[in-house]
């Protein structure tokens, strides 16, 4: 029976089951056989993370030429303009090509637990969230937008990849939430209203 899983992927754990250094991993978390990401979030990143032991479902969700929609709250240092937002719905050259055009607004703080360790703030220079849509998938694609058009990013959390959201998940958390192979995201009319996750929750994981 097909898998599917949201994990919310805490700071510091590394997209893999294992690792040779001893570094934490998803194994710390999931205690599952045969899944593996569907995509993947950088060490530093938090947030919403999909496995599957499905190959096709895993495909849908990462082929370029699909383009799901993720969405990320970015914390920045300053405050950007009409002028910075705009070059982000246009697309930002990078040294590795042009991003597609993003979906990108202020946002209050949004309700995030507290991250261990805290991000580094300097007293003498504000911070401000945005929210960020992207179709693509680079390394490292939003830290090297934000710092592009002058804003380093301070914190990352990816919190929905298509229809899938981190409600109701804590960091360390995961939860199934479908169980056909037919099963995939489907594009949100609206990117800015994230709903509810889609499918029945037929158990939560949590490990202590």
């Amino acid at each position: 029976m097909t898998q599917l899983i949201l994990f919310n992927k805490p700071y510091g754990v590394l997209s893999q089951f294992t690792d040779s250094a001893g570094r934490a991993t998803l194994g710390d978390y999931i205690g599952l056989r045969h899944v593996y990401p569907a995509g993947r979030l950088d060490r530093d990143s938090e947030g919403l993370l999909l496995l599957t032991d499905d190959g096709a479902i895993a495909h849908r969700l990462t082929a370029p030429t699909r383009r799901t929609w993720k969405t990320y709250w970015v914390q920045v240092e300053h405050v950007p303009g009409e002028r910075e937002l705009q070059a982000l719905r246009q697309g930002v050259a990078l040294k590795d090509g042009l991003t597609l055009p993003a979906r990108a607004r202020l946002i209050d703080a949004p309700p995030l637990w507290p991250r261990v360790p805290p991000a580094r703030f300097r007293a003498s220079i504000p911070t401000q969230w945005l929210e960020l849509c992207i179709r693509e998938g680079r390394n490292r694609q939003i830290r090297r937008m934000t710092a592009a058009i002058g804003f380093p990013t301070l914190r990352l959390v990816r919190c929905a990849v298509g229809d899938w959201t981190l409600e109701g998940l804590a960091p360390g958390e995961w939860r199934h939430v479908a169980t056909a192979s037919s099963a995939a995201p489907r594009e949100r009319r609206d990117p800015w209203q994230a709903p509810p996750p889609r499918g029945r929750r037929r158990r939560n994981g949590r490990i202590k």
